[in-house]
């Protein structure tokens, strides 16, 4: 027998003195030999003797309404949430058995609080299919096994993020503790606390079984009609362009047979690249090792609780009377080939890589030392860019849906993204807000770029355990997309944020340029590490909970534009036009406002989903009848309108306004010229005077209102102005061709000089925009909020005649009340929030804050978020004003004020340039 303790000194035995004779009883060198014993945990798998039988299990139809590929966790559950959404006709196609890719060795944890409200409701719902209905439904036990599940923490900053899901767990209901060190060796005997700081407990987590979980589920999409058919890889994908030249899902091959669908779902695991290849769709995932290992007998582990030790970066799972020990490292090896016949296959454990987790787990149970190990567990598992899913329609072909890149988390998230998966394909959008696991939330240019998919999804591996902090950014394949401003915004300090492939300004250091350098791998694979790296330096001291060592700097940002003038530079911002015969139509249909006013005119829209959700919120602007002004205007006859879109969420915008004119028919175009422009937006009390000297045009209120644009001449050089604010002040933005942008630029900064003119970035924006009350799509705004919920009722033409999608759900909602709205919260206590606290209304939870930030001119925090009435009655304004509200921020309740209004200038005077 091997002990995993002496298997840790053999790895250390090169750079530390000779242990004594005893303690190095008869240890196999790990480093050099691989272990024997490769078996999965569980008592029961689906692999057979018979698994490469020469055909399928059983015929082929000729054609199905969905075609699932992939038997582990996802397509199972897939295939159960269709048939029990009522599509019957569904097919599942395993080119094995049922699990005999990643699913059947993966540990099948599930942890009930992430620091996502949409991620505890997905969580909450695979542990309801699992645990309860399922067994129902077909009298089988899936295997689930509440054992409770124990997070560790060593410092201050670890519990305060625990402390943080605690909150949030307590709107919906999770039962969690915070216990001290004492409390934990109550629990859990075993466990070393002495170098503890605390733990959080949730008693009702537990274990899932792979082969009785898919078996299960299996059986009951059979018994409603599905069909399961094993031993029956997929050939090829066809794909038909129709009449208007959409490319659409026609069929599936095999082997064995065609049959014809609209609709493939890819559930093929680290094989959905591949997959998505015979159809043209790019699946930006990667295969790497993951691996665990299981102990023999343990006396006195029975019954206790599973652990993860975040600061060592490893999980300790019961496993009957013995352990399964794994991790995420900062070393994981990349699978290069995938084999198509990997089925029911386990790689040899790579000892060197894997130690670093037996170290951490003998420190945290240390009678691992002297217990054996049983058997080693190493598979494939795909890893993607952010570690969330691949799910929902792939932009390049219609009825080709993805629900892969699990991040071995497929078995927890299975039921929740199943059941999503199954609407989304049902009803074309999901139930939920599923924008963080939505494909389209990842630009076009990134999703086939190798690098990109390498480097981000290493560091989402290596910093899986990571603290959560809010201000985070990634290090890995940064620069990916750079405006024209971005040198000059360098050179003078600015340190920057990575969204959608861009670097734009997050704020700007007093100290001198930080700039980003290329990836090191945090020094792995022979990297050498990045040496004297300021922006690390300086993201470093963002991991805090607390308000960072720049919040000085951040506020004189914020102040600088609200007393005298501020440029922010947004060009990462999406920047379509619409035009073409139907463009009138399409604008009508797509956007909720009235965005036909006349040519000059600019529009604050959302665009919704058949729901009434938005989907977007964002600037229409319909541009003057006449020739092309490239690339300020394209070339058009009639109609015309210039889009301007939130950049992080550009493309997601651009494939709803393509779906939608493709669902409905319309005859029109849209262009994307993101890379064409730049964009300065000029804003304070200062603002207008800054820019007459720039621009030849009047800028006063009667020529130039508020939300109307124009072509003008800034310092020689033609641009779109536009009269608008992000912040609640007097300004304009100036959309600006790419070539012209630095000497615009320039300009601006030389008229504002005596001014004091500054940079400013978004985390600026960020406070200035929630302290005047403006939404943030996918923050305070989401695909599963409608605009009167989020009071935005200012931006639906409903007392006009004009139809526009997701129209009769608002009426319907109008007519029968809001269940549910956002609201403002202010509290007077100085402490940092950052979104996720829990609401209090007379000491029952009834939400929890969407955002929430410092303003710095109210000298307040402050957040929005939805709050429900307990009763499930209507939130009306007297609902909110007759309440007393608590905001719960890591255990500690604050007394919260409630706004029907922003408390920033509520009569919207600054935008009118109206300062008193």
């Amino acid at each position: 027998m091997a002990f995993l303790g002496s298997a840790v000194r053999r790895m250390v035995s090169a750079v530390r003195p000779p242990l004594s004779p005893l303690c190095q009883i008869n240890a196999r060198s790990y480093s050099s030999e691989h272990t024997k014993e490769k078996n999965v945990p569980y008592e029961k798998t689906l692999k057979q003797e018979d698994s490469v039988t020469s055909g399928p299990t059983k015929p082929l139809p000729r054609s199905a309404d969905v075609v699932v590929i992939g038997g582990g966790s996802l397509g199972c559950q897939t295939i159960y949430h269709l048939a029990k959404m009522g599509v019957t006709n569904v097919v599942l196609l395993e080119r094995d058995r049922l699990t005999a890719g990643t699913t059947w060795h993966t540990a099948g944890l599930l942890w009930q609080l992430r620091p996502s409200d949409v991620e505890v409701e997905l969580l909450a719902h695979t542990r309801n299919v699992i645990s309860k209905d399922l067994e129902e439904e077909t009298g089988l036990h899936t295997g689930w096994i509440q054992n409770g599940g124990l997070f560790i923490a060593s410092n201050k900053q670890r519990l305060d993020e625990y402390k943080r899901l605690m909150s949030l767990g307590k709107v919906y209901g999770i039962e969690s503790y915070v216990l001290s060190p004492a409390e934990t060796k109550d629990l859990y005997p075993l466990m070393n606390v002495d170098d503890l700081y605390g733990t959080l407990y949730v008693p009702k987590d537990g274990t899932m079984d792979p082969a009785g979980t898919c078996t299960t589920l299996s059986r009951a999409a059979s018994a409603r009609g599905a069909t399961v058919i094993e031993n029956c890889p997929v050939t090829g994908i066809q794909v038909r362009t129709d009449d208007l030249g959409v490319k659409k899902v026609k069929a599936v091959e095999t082997s064995h047979g065609t049959i014809e669908t609209p609709c493939v779902v890819n559930c093929a695991g680290v094989w959905a690249t591949k997959l998505g290849e015979m159809a043209g769709v790019k699946v930006p995932l990667i295969a790497m090792h993951h691996a665990y290992v299981v102990t023999e007998r343990i006396e006195g582990i029975q019954n206790m609780p599973n652990v993860r030790d975040h600061d060592a970066s490893v999980y300790l799972r019961l496993q009957g009377d013995a352990l399964s020990v794994g991790g995420y490292e900062q070393n994981p090896i990349f699978w290069e080939e995938v084999s198509d016949k990997f089925a029911f296959s386990l790689f040899d454990l790579d000892w060197d890589v894997f130690m670093q987790h037996i170290e951490g787990a003998i420190n945290r149970v240390p009678v691992l030392e002297q217990t054996g190990i049983k058997s080693t567990v190493c598979g494939p598992e795909s890893f993607t860019a952010d570690h969330k899913p691949l799910m929902g329609e792939a932009p390049e072909v219609r009825g080709y849906f993805l629900g892969c890149g699990f991040n071995s988390a497929g078995m927890m998230l299975g039921g929740g993204c199943g059941r999503e998966l199954a609407h989304w394909i049902i009803h074309g959008r999901p139930e939920k807000d599923m924008y963080g696991y939505d494909i389209r939330r990842f630009h076009n240019s990134l999703t086939d770029n190798k690098r990109w998919i390498r480097e981000r999804s290493h560091e989402s591996y290596a910093k899986n355990y990571s603290v959560v902090f809010p201000f985070d950014e990634p290090l890995a394949s940064r620069n990916m997309r750079k405006d024209p401003f971005h040198q000059v915004l360098t050179e003078q300090g600015c340190v920057f944020q990575e969204r959608h492939g861009w670097e734009r300004p997050g704020w700007f250091n007093k100290e001198g340029p930080a700039p980003v350098k290329d990836y090191d791998y945090y020094g792995s694979y022979d990297n050498k590490k990045n040496a004297n790296y300021k922006y690390n330096e300086l993201l470093g001291k963002e991991y805090t909970f607390d308000f960072p060592p720049h919040h000085d700097v951040i506020k004189s940002e914020c102040l600088s534009c609200r007393h005298g003038v501020a440029v922010f530079d947004m060009s990462y911002f999406g920047k379509f036009f619409l035009t073409g015969p139907d463009a009138k139509k399409a604008a009508d249909w797509l956007f909720s406002a009235d965005v036909n006013k006349k040519p000059g005119s600019t529009v604050y829209t959302c665009m919704l989903n058949k729901r009434g959700g938005a989907e977007a919120d964002l600037t229409v602007s319909r541009l003057e009848a006449g020739t092309a002004n490239w690339p300020l205007a394209p070339e058009h006859d009639g109609d015309a309108y210039y889009l301007a879109i939130g950049g992080g969420v550009a493309e997601h915008n651009w494939n709803h306004i393509k779906s939608v004119i493709q669902d409905q028919g319309f005859r029109c175009h849209l262009t994307d010229h993101s890379e064409d422009m730049g964009m300065i937006s000029i804003q304070g009390p200062k603002s207008r005077e800054v820019l007459q000297e720039v621009l030849d045009t009047d800028l006063s209120n009667e020529a130039f209102p508020f939300s109307t644009h124009k072509v003008v001449k800034a310092a020689g050089h033609q641009v779109r102005a536009m009269r608008l604010s992000f912040v609640g002040e007097l300004g304009w933005e100036l959309h600006i061709p790419k070539d012209s942008c630095l000497p615009v630029y320039h300009a601006v900064m030389a008229a504002g000089a005596k001014h004091n003119i500054i940079n400013s970035g978004y985390r600026a924006i960020d406070s200035l925009s929630i302290e005047k009350g403006y939404r943030h799509w996918h923050a305070d705004l989401r695909p599963d909020d409608t605009p009167l919920e989020a009071g935005l009722a200012f931006t639906c033409k409903l007392k006009s005649s004009i139809p526009f999608q997701g129209r009769d759900r608002l009426e319907k909602q109008k007519q029968e009340g809001l269940k549910r709205r956002i609201v403002c919260f202010t509290i007077d206590e100085k402490v940092p929030m950052f979104g996720l606290e829990a609401i209090f209304r007379n000491g029952v939870p009834v939400g929890h804050l969407r955002r929430s930030e410092y303003g710095y001119f109210i000298d307040k925090t402050l957040g929005y978020g939805y709050i429900r009435n307990p009763d499930g009655g209507v939130v009306s304004a007297d609902f909110i004003k007759t309440g007393n509200f608590t905001l719960e921020r890591m255990g500690e309740t604050y007394k919260a004020k409630a706004h029907l209004k922003s408390p920033f200038d509520p009569e919207n005077k600054r935008v009118k340039g109206i300062y008193d």
